[in-house]
């Protein structure tokens, strides 16, 4: 148990918000100087809301905040910011276009005269990236550096502006397992440094790793703080979700069918002339689950767009059922049985201010029972979505709330019950679990397994390398923009080995993996 004294105390926190919803009920939690803490929980628990609330973003119904033994008022978070407590969102709040320097500086530019000192600004940012370990390029442009440099960008924001208390929301979601590590080097640098980290994560794995402490939320509440030394991740999960859970899929042998997604010589190339995808040609059959691994980005993204007409080929064909669908026309391809849950939910999975029912029916809309003579049915609309709310144990309290009201986690869980639903022939799954709590991961694991014993080819996009094993019937590897390895039967690759693949260091011949289709 920690001796130091408490840095930031949440007492009886109750936020209850305009439309009913309780996210907070009689919270507590006491976060001690120089510790990572954890908070984990399903989603909708509550944990960002109290983020949120400790911030400056909400305002608590009821309740007290104590930073250092000191009663505070944060109403906004520039009285949270001059109280030492900086936030990394889970959807990072950079100005692309804004190089890291002026991102880092931005509202708090150095002068000299009337003008900004970029100079300075620029050193700034270089002296505080070297003594907090965070790798940056300040003159580089925030919009063509990687995801985890975006990151630590946000990191260096907060300690530019003195925070000496971090609350990172999600910070692994949308990273590589490169990245997680790099980031966790730099939180451990943090604490080492006497800073004190709050760290929200649905990843149990991580919290073993990461943490100190941890507290778990469930339904508003806190169930309990404790050593993580002391606990194991089916305890915490249990805590979490209030039942047991096992983290296995019921998964029967696998009955293949016929081909149902053909890709032959598939090219792309990016708008600055790169090769990203190179000759690509795989097969995926009905009744199985084909994943791909490989560190992101060698051209998983690319190929799973380009499948589904976000993006346009440079050469090579795609046929569904023997139809082709090389078009760069999403409906097209919808309506060709191609269902789609993207990496990126908010750019190319939602929309973010329209109702989640509209969010449920947004590529059916125009089809009986949901239009009819040109006419939508918002009664078929509305029972469509408490349906699915129901099914997929969506928390929200109406249908007709904005998608943009739900936790990122519940959203996902919007757009996996949008496709599921789809009744496709092939499921494009792209991450399905990021950001999403351990009792979903189980329920949209097992879904998949369920829908792949229908008969549905699925091909399974995923950066957790475990989720990929665990799930695929037959595994195929990317790297730089090309198939390098094709596995009949993952369980029979070594990590290790599966590891050189993804690296590049070693390819299967064409023949080898012709055999393994």
């Amino acid at each position: 148990m920690t001796t130091n004294p408490t840095v930031i105390e949440a007492r009886d926190i109750v936020k209850i918000y305009p439309n009913g919803v309780c996210a907070n009920n009689g919270v507590n939690l006491s976060v001690t100087k120089g510790e990572i803490h954890a908070l984990v929980g399903e989603n909708g628990a509550g944990k960002t809301t109290l983020m949120k609330v400790l911030y400056g973003l909400e305002r608590p119904t009821s309740g007290q905040i104590f930073v250092r033994g000191v009663p505070v008022h944060i109403s906004n978070p520039q009285v949270a910011i001059k109280l030492g407590i900086g936030m990394v969102h889970q959807n990072f709040m950079l100005v692309p276009s804004f190089t890291i320097a002026e991102n880092v500086v931005l509202n708090t530019e150095p002068r000299r005269g009337i003008a900004v000192d970029m100079a300075k600004a620029i050193a700034q940012t270089r002296a505080l990236a070297e003594q907090y370990g965070l790798s940056v390029v300040p003159e580089a442009e925030v919009s063509s550096v990687p995801v985890g440099m975006r990151q630590r960008v946000e990191i260096l924001k907060a300690l530019y502006r003195g925070a000496d208390i971090f609350i990172l929301d999600e910070p692994t979601a949308v990273l590589t397992p490169g990245e997680t590590r790099d980031l966790f080097a730099a939180i451990r640098n943090l604490v080492h440094q006497g800073k004190t980290v709050i760290f929200i994560t649905h990843k149990l794995r991580e919290v073993k790793e990461i943490s100190d402490r941890v507290t778990v939320m469930r339904d508003a509440k806190v169930i309990g703080t404790v050593n993580t030394s002391e606990a194991d991740e089916r305890m915490l999960a249990r805590m979490m979700v209030g039942r047991e859970v096992f983290m296995v899929v019921n998964k029967p042998p696998v009955r293949r069918g016929k081909p149902v997604l053909e890709v032959r010589n598939l090219d792309y190339v990016s708008e600055t002339g790169k090769a990203v995808l190179q000759h690509v040609t795989f097969n995926v059959y009905a009744g199985e689950i084909l994943g791909i691994a490989g560190v992101e980005g060698n051209g998983q993204t690319e190929l799973a767009e380009v499948l589904t007409g976000l993006r346009s080929a440079a050469g090579g064909t795609i046929s569904v059922d023997g139809k082709l669908i090389l078009t760069g026309d999403p409906r097209r391809v919808r309506e060709a049985g191609v269902a789609h849950i993207p990496e990126d939910r908010l750019t190319n999975g939602a929309a973010v201010t329209a109702s989640i029912s509209d969010n449920l029916v947004v590529d059916r809309y125009y089809r009986v029972p949901f239009n009819r003579n040109g006419l939508l049915q918002p009664d078929k609309i509305t029972q469509n979505a408490n349906a699915l709310i129901q099914r997929f144990d969506i928390v929200t309290s109406n249908s007709d709330n904005p998608l943009q009201s739900l936790s990122g986690g519940n959203m996902q869980k919007v757009i996996v019950a949008r496709e599921f639903s789809s009744q496709p022939r092939l499921l494009i799954a792209a991450q399905p679990t990021r950001g999403v709590d351990v009792g979903a991961i189980e329920f949209i694991h097992q879904q998949l397994i369920d829908k792949r014993s229908d008969g549905l080819a699925i091909l399974l996009i995923s950066a957790d390398l475990q989720e990929v094993l665990k799930l695929s019937d037959r595994l195929m590897v990317m790297y730089n923009g090309q198939i390098v390895a094709i596995f009949r039967d993952p369980s029979a690759v070594a990590e290790d080995e599966l590891g050189l693949y993804m690296l590049g260091s070693k390819r299967q011949t064409e023949q080898e993996m012709e055999s393994q289709q």
